[in-house]
């Protein structure tokens, strides 16, 4: 089983969401509709200074939809290389 953490700019989520349920069947998932904080790239505090903001979505998937997971978000990255999507997976294998 591996843990899924999506992070990325709001203005992608329903791309991102959209790409991952068509492509893996009985895809379930909580969505953190704002997270704030700093990246590489930018900040996204959701202030004046700094308008933008995040989202989370968080996802627990055998091996093949965690693969197939990366290899979406990896065609969402290519689509959108400017919105700093990362994908963040943990496995509990030891």
């Amino acid at each position: 089983m591996n843990r899924i953490e999506i992070i990325s700019n709001r203005s992608v989520q329903t791309d991102i969401i959209e790409a991952l349920e068509a492509a893996i069947s009985d895809f379930y998932y909580t969505v953190l509709p704002v997270v704030q904080g700093r990246g590489r790239q930018r900040r996204r505090l959701g202030t004046a200074i700094w308008p933008e903001e995040n989202f989370m979505l968080i996802a627990y998937a055998d091996d093949g939809a965690a693969e197939e997971a990366r290899r979406v978000i990896a065609d969402i990255k290519r689509r959108f290389p400017n919105e700093g999507i990362k994908l963040f997976s943990l496995s509990d294998k030891a």
